[in-house]
């Protein structure tokens, strides 16, 4: 999945990157969630952006509550690892520059989330096929 996330990242940035992936629980991601955005929310996923201005490289921390991916994939009637892959591929558009505050950002988001999600399952299963 590294490799996808960051071939993804620089096909929109053309920047190298190098994403940090930190997996914790709700209450974590929650403290996270006041300390630095003021926001008293659980989430599935916060992403900091650590690049340097003007720098050509992308550096972050993407912090991912495996609580919330777990409940989502249950609400979602997904598989969860299908659900992580997706909320990975948010984190690192967000680093892309998309956004997903007003309700035109957030259909955006999802219908990119789900085409490199397709994309990224389609060469897992390209990968397991013999002939």
């Amino acid at each position: 999945m590294g490799a996808f996330v960051n071939a993804m990242v620089l096909h929109y940035t053309a920047k190298e990157n190098r994403l940090q992936y930190i997996f914790v629980n709700d209450n974590f991601l929650h403290q996270m969630n006041l300390q630095y955005l003021q926001h008293d929310t659980y989430t599935d996923i916060i992403t900091f952006d650590l690049s340097e201005k003007g720098s050509t490289l992308i550096d972050s921390e993407i912090y991912i509550s495996t609580d919330r991916v777990f409940e989502n994939a249950s609400l979602l009637k997904v598989p969860y690892m299908d659900e992580l892959f997706r909320v990975i591929i948010h984190g690192a558009l967000h680093l892309c520059g998309f956004k997903d505050k007003t309700t035109a950002q957030q259909m955006q988001m999802r219908a990119l989330e789900s085409e490199w999600l397709e994309k990224y399952l389609t060469s897992q299963k390209d990968k397991h096929t013999f002939i």
